[in-house]
Parts: structure tokens; C-alpha cells; sequence
């Protein structure tokens, strides 16, 4: 992944090194895609570059990404000494974790997906032994692991033989980068409802769900909108479904947008929208709701997963069951008859979110864990 990319995994990268930044540690950052131009903010972080894994047979690609290991222990070696190694968990990566256990300093792993799972279903997996040997590898040695959601959390622990040093910490939002939306709510508008989602339109998104649902809506109310922000493999799936049912006038894709626009989008939004399929294993920690939740809008979400636990029900938000187009175009109904319930709703969910979701709580959690950590290896040295 590129660090300074503009998918949801490369801004929650760039998001912790900013509260780390901003908690006033010295960051230093080792990776071998840094992606675009690094951000402004960003002058007093230390590149480490490490090499890059060509664009080859997938077999050789593998190889090539284990193959790294020795190169970011022997960087990290040069540019020590360190007080904690934090990584984002990458398939075929173990070298960091176990150079931390080496120099007795707390190695923190953060997992946001069952990586091996994802590989193997979505991209292709040669050797899956290897890579089961990897993960045990890296979840042994790391000091602790961070978990983004409870169902990664029972992923990990088939790995792992101390249950205890898994935590989770769901991802967040800058709130700096989200202003409220509230007064958008405050008016009806029978002419200008806008439903809004945005993402990077995968299969797993729900999509065809969300143009089913909103058809539906549209049929009684001509004049609405919906606004699709993102791009990706379902979009060649979207658009004949869009023009099979009327809804060339009504729906705007935007394709891919930068990352700080997405707040620009978000405040055309009246009503944001995460219409999950059902999943026997929904593990994600989803970012773009945490997003719509800090612009103050209302959310009508599928009942899976971690959307249970931000959203109340009715509260600060709607959950409906997965799949259901029907569930989704009432929900939409309702919210477009109740300006003061979208209201109601946006309120509480901004409210939520800045006072248990935002970045600088993740990272007050991660160095509150690398310093207890490092209290209990000092504890054991003496």
C-alpha cells in the first residue's frame, strides 16, 4: 500500500503518524511504496525507503516480499535506537516485531484484516503455508497487537498463545477535517434530498443494495439524489444497473476524488449511507463511516459487525438488515419526511464520535500500551 496514497488504509496510516507527530514523538517511518507527495506536515519524519516488489507472476512477487525481511532488520539496526516499533500488518512481513523482541523495546502490531483470508478469495495466494507460518511468526513476537475490530481479534487469536496482549481499538476520524453538517439538516427540501456514499467500490460494499434502495425511494420522490464518491471494480457493474432502472439523471459517480476533498463531498450529503451485504465474517472497522458520523450526518448503516456497536439505534443513527433494499428505501423515506430526526441523529453521531473516535484517542491508547509495555520489560530485565 502507499503510505501517502488516497485509499482508507493509507489515511489511517498517515492519520497516526500525525497524532504521534502531534503527541510530540520523533517518527520514523520504513516502507517501500511512499505513494504521492508527502504531506507538509510531515518535514520532520525520517524516510526509511525499502525495496520495492515489482509487478510480476504472483509466485515471484511472494518470494520478493519475504525476501525484504533482512533489509528492514538491517534499517532498522542503522537507524536505532527506538523506544517502540509500531507496523501495520503486511502478509509476508515478521522482521520488525521480532527486531523489537530482539532489543527488548515493545513491538505493537496493528491488523486490520485477515490478511491471508483476503489474499487467497480476492487477489491469489501461491504459497498459503508459508504465509500461515508468517503470521504465527509476526503475532508470536510482537509485544502487543491492535485489533480494529473484535471479529480480528478472534482471527488472531487462533495465531497467538496469550489472548491478553490482543486489544481493540476501532479505527477513527480527524475531527479537524470534518466540519459539521448540521445545518444542512435543518431545512426540508423536497427538491434537494441528496443520499450519499462513498467509498472504494468493492464488491463487499453493498452497492447493489444501495441502487436497489434508492430506486425504490426515487419512484415517489423524482427530484432527490444520489451522489456515489469513489471508484473501483464495481463500478463497470453499477452503471448498467443505474441505466437499466431510469437513474442516469438522479445518480452522479465521481470517480476517484483526493482525500481532502471527501469533506467537501460529505457536506452535499443529506443522508449518508453504509448498506452492507450480509457477511458471516465482517471484520472491518469501517473508516467512511466514522467519517460521515464526524460530519455531523445521519447514517443509515446495516445491522453487522462493529456498526452495531457505534451505532444506536434510532439515536445516532439507523441500522437496517444487510441486504435489504426495501428496509433502506424506508429508512431513506423516513429521513427525508423528518428534518428535525436527520438533525437529531447527525447531532449525536458527531457527538459520539469526538468523544470516544477520533485519531489522537487511538494513539493515546497505542502509547499508553507501548508504555506499560515497556514498564513490564523492564520489570522482567532487572
Amino acid at each position: 500500500m502507499p503510505v501517502f496514497g488516497q485509499k482508507g488504509c493509507s489515511i489511517h496510516v498517515q492519520e497516526v503518524i500525525r497524532s504521534l507527530l502531534q503527541k510530540n514523538a520523533q517518527v520514523c517511518l520504513f516502507t517501500n511504496r511512499l505513494g504521492e507527495k508527502t504531506p507538509p506536515d510531515f518535514q520532520s519524519v525520517k524516510l526509511c525507503q525499502l525495496p520495492t516488489i515489482p509487478k510480476v507472476e504472483e509466485a515471484v512477487r511472494e518470494k520478493i516480499a519475504l525476501s525484504i525481511n533482512p533489509d528492514l532488520e538491517l534499517k532498522l539496526s542503522l537507524a536505532q535506537p527506538f523506544d517502540f516499533v509500531y507496523e501495520r500488518y503486511s502478509l509476508w512481513s515478521y522482521s520488525a516485531m521480532e527486531y523489537a523482541q530482539k532489543m527488548g523495546i515493545p513491538g505493537i502490531l496493528e491488523v486490520n484484516a485477515p490478511l491471508i483470508l483476503e489474499q487467497k478469495k480476492h487477489r491469489g495466494l501461491v504459497n498459503r503455508e508459508q504465509a500461515e507460518a508468517v503470521a504465527r511468526r509476526v503475532f508470536q513476537a510482537a509485544t502487543v497487537i491492535i485489533a480494529v475490530s473484535r471479529e480480528i481479534k478472534d482471527y488472531v487469536s487462533q495465531y497467538v498463545t496469550d489472548n491478553h496482549k490482543i486489544q481493540v481499538i476501532p479505527n477513527g476520524v480527524n475531527p479537524q477535517r470534518f466540519s459539521s453538517n448540521l445545518s444542512r439538516t435543518n431545512t426540508p427540501s423536497s427538491d434537494r434530498f441528496t443520499v450519499g456514499f462513498v467509498g472504494s467500490l468493492k464488491p463487499w460494499h453493498g452497492l447493489p443494495v444501495l441502487i436497489d434502495g434508492f430506486a425504490r425511494f426515487y419512484r415517489n420522490h423524482p427530484h432527490t439524489h444520489l451522489l456515489i464518491v469513489g471508484d473501483g471494480t464495481e463500478r463497470d457493474r453499477l452503471e448498467p444497473e443505474i441505466e437499466l432502472k431510469n437513474l442516469e439523471s438522479a445518480v452522479y459517480l465521481t470517480g476517484v476524488v483526493p482525500p481532502e476533498t471527501v469533506p467537501l463531498w460529505l457536506a452535499q450529503m443529506d443522508v449518508a449511507v453504509a448498506p452492507y451485504p450480509q457477511s458471516e465474517d465482517f471484520y472491518f472497522s469501517p473508516l467512511k463511516v466514522y467519517e460521515y458520523m464526524a460530519a455531523g450526518l445521519p447514517v443509515v448503516a446495516s445491522k453487522i459487525g462493529q456498526l452495531t456497536e457505534i451505532i444506536d439505534d434510532g439515536v445516532n443513527g439507523l441500522l437496517l438488515p444487510p441486504g435489504d433494499g426495501t428496509a433502506l428505501a424506508t429508512a431513506l423515506e423516513q429521513l427525508w419526511r423528518s428534518p428535525s430526526l436527520r438533525y437529531c441523529l447527525g447531532d449525536l453521531a458527531r457527538e459520539k464520535i469526538l468523544q470516544h473516535h477520533t485519531w489522537e484517542r487511538v494513539v493515546e491508547k497505542i502509547l499508553f500500551f507501548a508504555n506499560q509495555q515497556q514498564r513490564q520489560i523492564t520489570e522482567v530485565n532487572r
